[in-house]
């Protein structure tokens, strides 16, 4: 049973079921981490997560953003860094998160929520890239293609694991051959 506490603020308490949802989606996966033990973790009955959150849909969706939103500040640590490194980094951020990586190219087909969010990010990652890309000077018609080959390496690089020098290899070729080849015009 949830203990006895004092009176919080509305965000606060938000802030508590996520930082329990998070550790439990990340530890335990998604699937396995029921609402149930969320609230046990947090604290609160489930009916309260509810007062949050529509669903366990919605829950996972404010954690990815908590977690892209710290992504996103620490990113701009490095954003003077070359692409490659950056891409290294998001790839290494993203090995780290790979469950939840699973979880949402699984729930995407089945939750227009989640497919929302999923095509947001990619959105936000194949602006981020391109950006780069057309600083190097690549033709504006090429940057959809040059990005989705980026996505393409990114994903196979997580699903395909390869140690460390083997993945700064790929990398690097990714970003020589996107920023050397002559693009169309």
């Amino acid at each position: 049973m949830p203990r006895n506490r004092r009176p919080q603020d509305r965000e606060e308490k938000r802030e508590e079921i996520l930082a329990a949802a998070q550790r439990l989606f990340i530890d335990d996966g998604y699937e396995s981490a029921s609402m149930g033990q969320i609230a046990k973790h947090a604290g609160v009955t489930v009916n309260t997560i509810y007062w949050y959150f529509r669903d366990k849909d919605d829950l996972l969706i404010a954690v990815l953003d908590r977690l892209l939103a710290e992504a996103l500040a620490q990113y701009a640590t490095i954003a003077d860094r070359p692409l490659g490194d950056r891409l290294l980094w998001a790839v290494d951020r993203l090995e780290r998160l790979h469950g939840l990586v699973n979880t949402v190219h699984t729930r995407a087909p089945a939750s227009p929520a989640v497919h929302a969010w999923h095509s947001g990010f990619h959105e936000l990652a194949d602006a981020l890239v391109a950006d780069d890309l057309r600083n190097a000077g690549a033709a504006e018609a090429d940057l959809p293609a040059m990005t989705a080959i980026g996505t393409f390496v990114i994903e196979g690089l997580l699903t395909h694991r390869r140690d460390d020098v083997g993945k700064r290899a790929v990398i690097d070729l990714l970003v020589h051959t996107l920023t050397t080849v002559p693009t169309r015009t």
